[in-house]
């Protein structure tokens, strides 16, 4: 079986709301999933934005599963503005000793 994690639209019209699912890759997108791993809500906190569980997504990435191109630059995104968050914390701690 070949198997993508992709993005699956809800929601309503002009207020989307994805769920990050792995399925079938020949599949349409609202289609059956075989397994939830998390959300993406573009209208919600930046912090609150993406939800990924860590564990499903290793899991299924160590079976051999594709990320599509919606969830890579989503998962870009989210590891810039982490490692930014990091720098940024690191440089009021530097200051404030």
């Amino acid at each position: 079986m070949s198997a993508v994690i992709r993005l699956t639209r809800l929601g309503r019209k002009n207020r989307p709301f994805y769920r990050i699912v792995v399925m079938d890759k020949r599949r349409k997108r609202e289609s059956v999933y075989i397994d939830k791993i998390g959300h993406y809500d573009p209208f919600a906190k930046e912090s609150e934005q993406l939800v990924i569980d860590s564990n499903k997504l290793n899991l299924w990435l160590t079976r051999g599963v594709e990320l599509s191109e919606g969830v890579r630059k989503l998962w870009k995104k989210i590891n810039r503005s982490s490692k930014a968050q990091e720098q940024a914390k690191k440089n009021t701690d530097n200051t404030s000793n």
